[in-house]
């Protein structure tokens, strides 16, 4: 069984209460028969307030995603397609850098088979997942399906073992009516109660919609599209029998843009499905294809060749334009599409991109903004033709906006690369590989704004405009800021571009400027965040522990967990704490999302929860609940060198400020002492 951890949000520190194992998840499934052969298995949750589980198609390098586990399923049954999933809601996460989905308020997840034996009467499912509001909860949920007999018979399965519940199979039996009665009438009123907040669905759709409607105005401005608009604007005003007619025919012509764009963003999130862009959106094919196809744009741009459309389709187009009426118009406006889109094309490709990692109708709303942009111009010039002459006229300049897109493009490039190295954890894409890359790139801009170098299509440059100088130093002053990245500094400012501090060559910062405690360290310890000696194995943290007289500090964490990483970064590091953790006790940190697998000889069942036990952080979540009877993390405990908690009134503490931090460890060395 392969059990996935995830832990992002922390909990709050329990105080004058002992810490309890939580279940802010209440599941109810049932199993509907659709022909001879073929079931559906549904599962619905209703999720505590406040709370959020993680969704299948949350992306790697984030959070660690729901899993459902299907047993025996070799020679039995076979699975039709990926399970569905029912709305969730994506975010951006600053921590990981990533965008994490998750469920809110309810989940329902449905999974069609295919029986193979016709003899099976049961299907084993176990669900793998993590919910969290102040503190996140790993969970482990098994199920017992039995197979129905009649067609569209419903069935509710057993719930066969639930993390912490000792409770047997057979007492959780119900009968059939017993389980239409919850299935149907408890979980979908209590569901239906609960209000989702889309506050952050909006904010990444708006996002998403003024990054398109500003590449819009940057088509604009290319070779492509920018002589058309005198030219359009003519055509409508002297054609038409009055300027009323005129002004109408080309506000019609703007709006057949945005139809068409539109109906694109509609065509992409049709094919794929709004899950399934985000899903396809954290694969390492998905965004090594889409580091090709950028790095071809880019080229493109620079000047090495025209992507173009054949020219059959022009003509047919072109020939349809020529019919009149609002036909005609929207058939012009189509000809304008496929005529630019040696320009258009790249950034609408990439915009695609961009917005189907967003999932949902990103793509709509990325191609509305574009559209819009791009449109505003022929209307706007129709009802005021007199602002044409204001114009300036078409030159060596749009090719310099053409290939400035191309520098941008190429840069954006990496991204995608640098997503599918992080995700195979290579290394051969680091921090400052990354950061050297976007550091040439954009000096390279720099020296063709300032006229340094020039490009196959551009004009003999006589002089340097003011606008290209000021674009100039703006370049070179964003690339001699990327410069300090390179010994570690955190540039804020694209933080959401290049690996994460920890993903590089020198995470501790070059030439050891952090530094560092250069002391040899105890058998069995690394060096960790800040400097500090950390062990990562219980024993051999006793061990040395005994051996040095001090106190022992357990922290319970995650590679993945977010408010273990704020603690760290913003607790530990206050002068007061971090030489605490230096000098008066031995720190053990235990990752309970460590997927390493045990020694087959130590793999066991749970005497407390009766899962199975396979990896090292199966064995380190199994002693955080046995022991201390909660399953949450960040998790601090104090105790000496018999393993007593030292802090009486607050035994463990967990994501709190600095000052209650420091007491807490204070009271417990000092009962220690």
């Amino acid at each position: 069984m392969k059990r996935i951890y995830f832990l992002l949000i922390t909990m709050l520190a329990f105080v004058n209460t002992n810490a309890q194992i939580l279940d802010p998840a209440i599941w109810t499934t049932s199993i509907e028969k659709k022909n001879d052969n073929s079931y559906v298995l549904k599962f619905k949750a209703v999720i505590e307030k406040d709370w959020h589980m993680y969704s299948q198609f949350t992306p790697d390098g984030g959070p660690l995603a729901l899993e459902v586990e299907f047993k025996d399923q070799k020679g039995n049954y076979t699975l039709i397609g990926k399970a569905k999933e029912s709305k969730t809601k994506t975010v951006f996460n600053d921590i990981f850098e990533v965008n994490e989905t998750f469920f809110e308020g309810k989940a329902e997840i449905e999974q069609e088979i295919k029986l193979v034996n016709s003899t099976l009467s049961r299907i084993e499912v176990i669900l793998n997942y993590q919910v969290c509001k102040e503190v996140c909860i790993n969970q482990e949920k098994k199920f017992s399906f039995s197979i129905p007999i009649s067609e569209k018979e419903v069935v509710v399965p057993v719930e066969v073992k639930t993390l912490g519940d000792s409770t047997t199979a057979e007492s959780l039996e119900p009968s059939l009516g017993e389980a239409n009665v919850m299935d149907v009438s408890v979980q979908d009123s209590v569901t239906e109660s609960i209000a989702v907040n889309n506050s952050h669905d909006k904010k990444g759709l708006f996002s998403i919609f003024i990054i398109a409607f500003l590449s819009g105005f940057a088509a604009i401005l290319t070779p492509c599209v920018f002589p058309l608009i005198p030219m359009t604007v003519s055509f409508f005003t002297k054609q038409s029998k009055s300027r009323a007619a005129g002004i109408r025919n080309a506000i019609f012509y703007g709006i057949s843009i945005i139809v068409i764009y539109v109906v694109l963003g509609l065509v992409v999130t049709t094919i794929f499905g709004a899950g399934a862009l985000n899903a396809l959106s954290t694969n390492v094919w998905f965004n090594l294809i889409f580091f090709a196809l950028l790095v071809f744009f880019a080229v493109s741009f620079l000047g090495a060749f025209e992507i173009v459309l054949p020219n059959s389709w022009a003509n047919k187009v072109d020939s349809q334009a020529d019919r009149g009426g609002l036909i005609g118009i929207l058939f012009m406006a189509l000809a304008l599409a496929i005529v630019s889109f040696s320009c258009t094309g790249p950034i609408v490709g990439t915009l695609l991109v961009e917005a189907a990692s967003k999932g949902g109708i990103a793509p709509i709303v990325g191609m509305f903004g574009f559209s819009l942009a791009l449109a505003l111009p022929f209307m706007f010039f129709a009802l005021f033709p007199g602002f044409l002459q204001s114009l300036p006229k078409s030159g060596g300049w749009l090719n310099t906006v053409k290939v400035v897109l191309g520098f941008l493009e190429l840069a954006l490039a990496f991204k995608f690369l640098s997503n599918a190295d992080l995700v195979l954890q290579l290394h051969l894409l680091e921090r400052e590989v990354f950061l050297a890359i976007w550091i040439a790139i954009f000096g390279v801009l720099a020296f063709y704004l300032f006229g340094k170098i020039t490009m196959p299509h551009d004009s003999p440059l006589t002089y340097i405009s003011v606008g290209r100088v000021v674009l100039g130093i703006i370049v070179l002053t964003f690339t001699i800021y990327m410069i300090p990245g390179l010994w570690g500094a955190p540039l804020k400012l694209i933080s959401a571009f290049p690996p994460p501090v920890e993903y590089s060559e020198s995470p501790h910062g070059v030439g050891g400027s952090n530094k560092l405690d250069t002391t040899e360290l105890p058998e069995g310890a690394k060096r960790g965040v800040h400097g500090l000696t950390i062990f990562e194995d219980y024993e051999k943290g006793l061990v040395y522990a005994k051996a040095v007289n001090k106190p022992i500090l357990l922290d319970f964490t995650g590679y993945a967990c977010v408010n273990c990483r704020k603690m760290e970064n913003n607790v530990w590091s206050e002068d007061a704490i971090l030489a605490i953790l230096k000098n008066d006790l031995v720190l053990i940190s235990l990752y309970v999302d460590d997927k390493r697998a045990l020694p087959k000889n130590e793999q066991t069942i749970s005497k407390t929860t009766g899962n199975e036990i396979e990896t090292v952080g199966d064995k380190w979540t199994d002693f955080m609940i046995s022991r201390y009877k909660t399953n949450t993390q960040p998790l601090y405990v104090l105790t000496n060198l018999e393993g007593e908690i030292l802090n009486t009134v607050q035994p463990t503490i967990s994501y709190v400020d600095a000052a209650s931090y420091h007491k807490w460890l204070t009271i417990g060395i000092a009962n220690f002492k």
